[in-house]
């Protein structure tokens, strides 16, 4: 049986870390051309006695989608003994998995491509060219906002408690006018979305200078503190939350790496 801290990697890899797959595919021009005519459906699927996890990529020559669960019939499976090994996989670890739909030499080759370009989420990954660098910063925080509301729904004893007592509030962050992301929180509930929350005015409000004022933070070199001090980022709001915000952030990050 699974550790609860495996169930919960795994939750994080599976629903905030492999929906971000397609931003690569939308906004990398070549990995955009490798996929343009790919009509597939890509399992992940990993076993343990408490019930089979997983989720999967749909592709329709330019078009995507991302959905929890297993599907019916997909193209190529990537299937892991346990969910441990499916979060070393991810994680970079020397894992092989089980690949039913290998004969499919081309989808394999572009999936596999695929998985090595999220290896820019890792914390050693630094890219020196500006669209790397812009990339690396929008797929972080599409993640990050996606894997807060994964850990409450998972069931983080902490975060579940921090969420019960508030109303609806909005947890915004903002890099630039393409990059943004935010968390709604109300009564226990969350639910993490791309862009800005325009229904109501944030309740915390993590403004970053740019994607170069966003990109330390996102490399780990500053710290929240210094970040304000030098001018990359300003918080609207309850700085108490966006600390208590940001200390949860640093547990996931924990949790994956």
């Amino acid at each position: 049986m699974a550790s609860d801290r495996d169930r919960m990697a795994a939750r994080i890899f599976l629903y905030a870390v492999l929906p971000v797959a397609r931003t690569i595919v939308a906004d990398d021009p070549a990995m955009a051309a490798r996929f343009a005519g790919v009509r597939a459906r890509i399992q992940f699927r990993a076993e343990d006695p408490a019930g089979t996890m997983g989720a999967w990529l749909a592709f329709d020559r330019g078009q995507s989608s991302f959905h929890q669960g297993l599907c019916e019939a997909p193209d190529l499976t990537f299937a892991f003994a346990s969910l441990a090994k499916m979060n070393a996989f991810f994680a970079g670890k020397p894992v092989v998995p089980r690949i039913s739909g290998w004969w499919r030499a081309g989808l394999l080759l572009k999936t596999v491509s695929l998985l090595m370009a999220l290896k820019i989420l890792m914390p050693e990954s630094d890219p020196k060219d500006p669209a790397k660098r812009r990339l690396k910063v929008k797929l972080t925080f599409y993640m990050i906002t996606t894997a807060l509301s994964q850990y409450n729904k998972g069931g983080d004893p902490q975060m579940q408690k921090w969420t019960a007592g508030q109303p609806e509030r909005i947890y915004q962050i903002t890099v630039d006018e393409d990059i943004a992301a935010y968390l709604r929180v109300k009564a226990g509930r969350t639910q993490a979305g791309r862009g800005r929350y325009t229904r109501r005015k944030p309740f915390v409000h993590m403004n970053f200078n740019g994607v170069e004022g966003a990109y330390p933070i996102v490399m780990n070199q500053v710290d929240m503190v210094a970040a304000i001090r030098r001018g990359y980022l300003s918080i609207e709001g309850s700085p108490e939350y966006a600390g208590q915000l940001g200390d949860f952030m640093v547990r996931i990050q924990e949790l994956i790496t």
